[in-house]
């Protein structure tokens, strides 16, 4: 099941805000076994962003939504997830209670308008002040604050995803590759690796250094840690049989694995 991030603010796209999530919830993902597969940014446009959800719910996806959940006009977030599920907007009764038990009389009247959601939405506690987020369909919607989004979203990891931890994380091991003129000499020994071990990935990031010297090819193998060493050795070890190509390890396999 892939998991995609969606971050929402015009703030990120114009650059007044540096986004401080995708790094987070890689690092928290990774500590459960979990990977992202995709990166979404979307500007507060509420047509942009039911888009979006749309197409991300339609296709199976599990998607972690920060930012748009507050009660400026230009928090969309609420009204696009909506939007997207053809659903209407309503005040959700425990989550209006957690806003009034916090802030009293200072609840009324654009407080509460954070505890509207689509409706038959479930809630993502809020540790920071109880304003809650929300899920529903897939999508779990938390505020752009980091202090109160990354606990939210370990929550949600930790509860409705917990099935999705794995014990053995996916792994990658590197090496750099010299001596080649391009990618192009390589690629049949790339699907090569590929049809011989299917469930590994390959990356290939081509760098053209300061000269015919520098010039080289950074390659990753990932996968299980069993079958990822194996691939990597049997790419490694036909690497080294090009004529002229030069390998540089940088990351290796366990050498029980080897």
């Amino acid at each position: 099941m892939a998991i995609t991030l969606m971050i929402v603010g015009d703030e990120i796209l114009s650059g007044k805000r540096q986004d401080r999530h995708f790094s987070k919830v890689r690092e928290l993902l990774a500590a459960r076994g979990m990977e992202l597969d995709e990166l979404r940014i979307v500007g507060d446009d509420e047509a942009r962003i039911a888009e979006t959800v749309s197409q991300l719910l339609g296709r199976g996806d599990v998607v972690l939504s920060c930012g748009g959940i507050g009660a400026t006009p230009d928090d969309r977030t609420r009204q696009a997830v909506a939007r997207a599920l053809n659903l209407p907007v309503v005040p959700h009764e425990e989550a209006v209670a957690l806003i009034v038990n916090e802030y009293g009389e200072r609840a009324f009247p654009n407080r509460v308008i954070m505890a509207e959601f689509p409706q038959g939405a479930g809630l993502i506690p809020n540790p920071i002040n109880r304003v809650a987020g929300f899920h529903i369909a897939g999508i779990y919607c938390v505020p752009g604050f980091p202090e109160m989004a990354w606990p939210m979203l370990e929550q949600v990891l930790d509860t409705h995803l917990k099935h999705l931890h794995r014990e053995q994380p996916r792994v990658e091991y590197t090496l750099r590759a010299l001596g080649t003129s391009g990618e192009g000499d390589l690629l049949y020994l790339m699907e090569q690796v590929l049809a011989e071990f299917p469930g590994v990935s390959l990356s290939s990031l081509p760098s053209r250094g300061n000269g015919e010297r520098t010039r080289h090819i950074e390659f990753g193998i990932k996968g299980q840690p069993e079958q990822a060493a194996r691939a990597f050795r049997w790419f490694r070890e036909r690497l080294l049989q090009h004529p002229g190509a030069v390998v540089e390890d940088l990351t290796l396999p366990p050498e029980s694995a080897l």
